[in-house]
């Protein structure tokens, strides 16, 4: 048995059962792949994929318990890799960020900032996905931390440290008339159309379900994808919208106005996804201590810790 082997597997489930993607992804050929499973299953004495006309089409019952064994040796092979990089005292290396659109553009830009001047000689990249997303990201070795809020679906196998609270605000046209309200209160947002997040985010369903507790059916007349799309549509006049607090920038959205609604709708909370067995090299523990000062190396290797004895 080779971890090569257990690799191919690995990138096969990955990419969704296409021998072809995990070819490309690898740099290397259908056939190796296809050959080097199939002595794998032969070595094992079972199929770990179940196949249909000579195509893979999905795991078999031990298969599944191959791949996550897999993927806790891959990631293990990747944490000894990091552990020797930090031994060796070597600044440089990768560090990939899974994060949604607010993050990417209104709390990460000063961190990134400071962090790129602490450690020029890493190598930064970004995923950009819903919160559920970014977590499959990490889950499946494609980003080394997540930075999101909530997710429609849980994820016992990772680790989620909360952040910091987002508050939300309406956001208007100026001259709209809610802004001139004596009184902000449910009632008088649902008045007129409202702009939300698409149902992936948490700002859609905690604005949706406030409505709800109250009784009150809100008039949403479009789901945009991100804040930046969503108060493009609002300066057109077709309606308002209720984003988190720091999505308005006073220095470019001149020609709206924001109002506190922080009373009226349940803040987001901001989490750090790790994956349990995961060696942080110290730069990547330094990034999340300059996003969240209370999420120390220490804080952090204990809950990594935590998770994986538990």
């Amino acid at each position: 048995m080779k971890l090569q082997q257990l690799r191919y597997a690995w990138e096969v489930h990955r990419h969704g059962n296409h021998i072809s993607a995990a070819a490309e992804a690898l740099h290397t050929s259908q056939p190796g792949i296809s050959k080097q499973i199939q002595l794998l299953e032969g070595e094992l004495g079972f199929e770990i994929f179940s196949r249909k006309r000579n195509r893979i089409a999905g795991l078999t019952e031990p298969g599944r318990e191959v791949i996550a064994i897999a993927q806790r040796m891959l990631a293990d092979v990747d944490n000894l890799r990091n552990l020797g990089e930090d031994f060796a005292s070597r600044r440089g290396g990768n560090l990939t960020i899974a994060t949604t659109h607010t993050q990417a553009r209104y709390v990460l830009p000063k961190v990134i900032e400071q962090f790129v001047k602490k450690h020029p000689a890493v190598r930064l990249g970004m995923r950009q996905g819903n919160p559920t997303q970014i977590c499959e990201f990490v889950e499946s070795g494609e980003a080394d931390i997540a930075i999101g809020t909530e997710t429609t679906r849980a994820f016992p196998n990772l680790v989620r440290l909360p952040c910091f609270k987002l508050a939300r605000s309406v956001i208007a046209r100026i001259g709209h008339p809610l802004l001139q309200a004596k009184k902000l209160t449910l009632r008088e947002i649902a008045k007129y159309p409202i702009i939300t997040h698409d149902p992936a985010y948490s700002g859609r369903w905690k604005v949706m379900d406030a409505f709800k507790h109250a009784g009150i059916e809100p008039n949403v007349t479009f789901g945009a994808v991100d804040a930046d799309v969503s108060k493009t549509y609002v300066e057109l006049g077709l309606g308002i919208a209720i984003l988190t607090t720091i999505s308005f920038d006073p220095a470019h959205d001149k020609g709206l106005r924001a109002r506190d609604a922080s009373h009226l709708f349940e803040p987001s909370t901001t989490f750090v996804t790790l994956r349990p067995n995961s060696y942080l090299r110290t730069f990547a523990l330094d990034f999340i201590k300059s996003l969240a000062p209370g999420l120390s190396p220490e804080v952090v290797k204990a809950a990594v810790k935590k998770s994986v004895t538990r």
